[in-house]
């Protein structure tokens, strides 16, 4: 079993974090949702799911953890200005981590500036982003980059090999 960290707050895209979830919990690994204050609901931006924040970023160690989900939706654009949030992706990338992002997941990435030589891709208007922080960027359902340990998509339409991708990379 592996433990791994999702970090959310408002306005996430509601498959984005629900579907990998289900996928990664069915295959027996445990999902801890992290956040800016533990104990908050925060709503998804399609179709008002509501996620409770379980534990403050700013309270957990990332060592405990063994990889990283950042689904997309406004969600990352809010987080990437949070340090605390930056420094705990930065760890996840330091240390050779899986890192699962979808759509503009990949925002966080840029802002913790990890991307440089990693191959990825991300919803189109974020493409120009990740090539500016240094990244490789393909235009494909599922990017998996062995070396720097990402596993990305576009949008929700690719959740499907998104979510089958993270589980098979995880039984490795």
């Amino acid at each position: 079993m592996v433990k791994i960290a999702t970090v959310l707050t408002e306005l996430f895209e509601d498959s984005e974090y629900t579907e990998p979830k289900k996928a990664l919990e069915a295959a027996g690994h445990e999902v801890v949702t992290l956040g800016l204050e533990a104990g908050q609901t925060v709503t998804g931006k399609t179709d008002g799911v509501e996620a409770t924040i379980e534990k403050a970023v700013a309270d957990e160690d990332p060592a405990d953890y063994d990889a990283l989900l950042i689904p997309g939706g406004y969600s990352p654009d809010k987080l990437r200005k949070d340090d605390q949030v930056l420094d705990f992706v930065r760890h996840f990338a330091m240390q050779r981590k899986w890192i699962f992002t979808i759509c503009h997941g990949p925002q966080l990435l840029v802002n913790a500036g990890v991307l440089n030589g990693k191959n990825l891709t991300a919803v189109k208007q974020v493409a120009i982003d990740v090539i500016n922080a240094g990244g490789n960027f393909f235009d494909e359902e599922v990017v998996i980059d062995e070396i720097g340990r990402f596993v990305s998509s576009r949008t929700p339409d690719d959740l499907p090999a998104f979510d089958k991708a993270i589980v098979d990379v995880l039984e490795k």
